[in-house]
């Protein structure tokens, strides 16, 4: 009688635990779609001929005749390859200048000695209480002072540091057991010899994940950008679409507009789908003691 029961329970535990995972991948299912649908829309849209965008009443959730010709539209009609190249450059020389920063910075805040390291740290943490708002007022002023508006240098100069990337690669480096450090001092290594051959490849993952972050949050910049910029030399693609879409041609030809919006795109997504697990990976680590 006790089998019978007991195998009676088991299956009604594994008929709950089915009913649970139905419902629990439904909802995720609904909220792929739900995510998943604007960008889904983009591309259609991108794909639609002018004509065929324009003689829908009731937006389609397909078309039956796809063209790439707003593509081509995109970028004979305005500069946007000049943008896209901005942007590489933009991004490139600010990641790699910010790498530089934090890492030495990180360092000396985890393995260097000297007077008032933890009350310099402390403060340093501090600046993330600042409103951005305030930041970018005062980088407008001085970038305009110095007069390096609509200049390559005044876009990436405010860029170069983060105070949050400095606190997570230094709570990464806090990780690496001290004796390690010192058995290295005693074996006459450098602190930019230990930095490099040691601290860096143990932390790679984390710094691989500051690097993707900076990317993403380069590519995606746009209040400084517009505020630094009024010269369509160096327009970003972020407010260089801007600019697409306030003249005629953005208003007027919204599949153009929207190819644009997927030719920017694309690099990030697949940028995020390939080091979407070394991100994660990277956050977890820096955020763990141990």
């Amino acid at each position: 009688m006790s089998d019978v029961t007991q195998d009676q329970e088991q299956r009604a535990f594994e008929r709950a635990r089915k009913i649970r995972m139905g419902v629990t991948y439904t909802l995720l299912t609904l909220w792929a779609l739900i995510v998943l649908f604007p960008f889904y829309w983009m591309v259609l849209t991108s794909i639609k001929s002018y004509g065929s965008y324009n003689a829908e009443y009731v937006p389609l959730l397909y078309t039956t005749s796809p063209t790439l010709q707003n593509y081509v539209d995109a970028f004979t009609a305005v500069p946007l390859a000049r943008y896209f190249m901005n942007t590489v450059i933009f991004t490139g020389i600010t990641t790699a200048l910010m790498l530089v920063v934090i890492v030495l910075a990180a360092f000396a805040f985890s393995r260097l000695d000297f007077a008032g390291k933890d009350l310099l740290f402390t403060a340093f943490l501090s600046l993330m209480m600042i409103p951005n708002e305030l930041v970018v007022i005062t980088n407008f002023v001085t970038i305009t002072n110095w007069g390096l508006r609509n200049t390559f240098l005044g876009l990436i100069l405010p860029s170069v540091t983060s105070v949050f990337y400095i606190y997570l690669l230094k709570e990464n480096f806090d990780q690496i057991p001290d004796d390690l450090y010192k058995a290295a001092k005693v074996d006459g290594c450098s602190d930019f010899k230990y930095l490099m051959k040691v601290m860096i490849p143990i932390c790679r993952p984390t710094i691989v994940t500051v690097v993707l972050l900076k990317v993403i949050e380069c590519w995606n910049s746009y209040v400084w950008p517009r505020l630094i910029t009024d010269n369509e030399l160096y327009f970003l693609v972020s407010n260089g679409i801007q600019e697409i879409r306030e003249n005629g041609f953005g208003r007027e030809n919204i599949p153009a507009m929207m190819a644009a919006v997927v030719v920017i795109s694309v690099p990030l997504i697949v940028l995020f789908l390939i080091f979407r697990k070394k991100i994660m990976e990277g956050v977890s680590r820096g955020g763990t003691k141990g």
